[in-house]
């Protein structure tokens, strides 16, 4: 019989892949490349009362640099950088080993609950925990008139900072928490029935098995934690209802960018803001992979 027509070609699986992956490229181009070029554009530029618009260069980076109400921002959220993540990472990492241990009952409940306020919107946190800490209506100071003590004033200036750091911690601390409980589950069951035949008890399991396999998870919460963190504008921006004295336009970079483009109307310097504000994040951030992956000579 006569050889029939040959069938035509289907697309390689190398042009299939691209088909999937253009609409993810389109919408990364589109809603970060061209407004991340258009800030890049609008620092180089400066409105002026006379003249209008004018290009200045680098002249904004380098009033940025100069402005100490921004490098206050940036000591002030490295400051709550270095206390509130080890925290929030140590609250995580007990958790996710409690639950993975197998000792709790309802662990998927208790593991649902922890995660539960990550679902919760940050503007939707920070007012209830400014519920929380409020100095007249708020239930702490209540309590602690009842029980004939002054409560804290966790508003106050030299309590905002931790008062911030806990509203962050009880955001994040189920987001980090998934990540190692995931890791977790990907270590051989058979490293853990060694070890035990071997005499080790849990604690011991946990300090030399699943702490040191959680090395990469931590590595990763750690990096999106200085991201998070250098980033911080939602929290502090509502509770500044609360604590204006406290609270300035300038407490944290990204609220002194959001200031400066939308109250103050210096849109080309906001921007020159910005771009410095992520040249710093990842600065801190090569910086935190660099001292973590580094091993020691032999």
């Amino acid at each position: 019989m006569p050889l029939s027509a040959a069938a035509p070609r289907r697309p390689q699986a190398g042009n299939r892949a691209y088909l999937f992956i253009t609409p993810f490229l389109v919408c990364f181009v589109l809603l970060f490349l061209l407004p991340l070029a258009y800030a890049g554009y609008l620092s180089l530029f400066k409105d002026q009362l006379v003249g209008g618009t004018v290009f200045v260069g680098l002249d904004n980076y380098l009033r940025a640099v100069q402005d100490a109400r921004l490098l206050d921002g940036v000591l002030r959220v490295a400051l709550f950088f270095l206390i509130q993540v080890p925290i929030m990472l140590l609250v995580a990492l007990a958790v996710a080993l409690a639950v993975d241990s197998g000792l709790l009952r309802l662990a998927n409940m208790f593991r649902l609950g922890v995660f539960i306020p990550y679902a919760v919107p940050s503007v939707v946190a920070a007012l209830m925990w400014g519920y929380l800490y409020g100095p007249d209506f708020g239930p702490l100071t209540q309590l602690g008139e009842r029980l004939g003590f002054a409560a804290p004033r966790l508003l106050g200036d030299s309590w905002m900072l931790a008062s911030l750091g806990n509203i962050v911690t009880w955001e994040f601390a189920g987001y980090n928490m998934i990540i190692l409980f995931s890791a977790l589950r990907t270590v051989p069951v058979e490293r853990y029935e060694a070890a035990a035949v071997d005499g080790a008890g849990p604690w011991r399991i946990a300090w030399h098995i699943k702490i040191p396999a959680l090395r990469p998870a931590l590595l990763l919460c750690l990096i999106f934690s200085v991201i998070g963190s250098f980033q911080l504008f939602a929290e502090p921006n509502l509770i500044q209802r609360l604590a204006p004295t406290v609270i300035d336009s300038s407490y944290t970079p990204n609220l002194y960018a959001y200031s400066l483009a939308f109250t103050s109307q210096q849109v080309n310097y906001a921007a020159a803001v910005s771009f410095l504000l992520g040249f710093v994040i990842l600065v801190v951030s090569y910086a935190v992979l660099l001292l973590t992956t580094r091993r020691p000579r032999r």
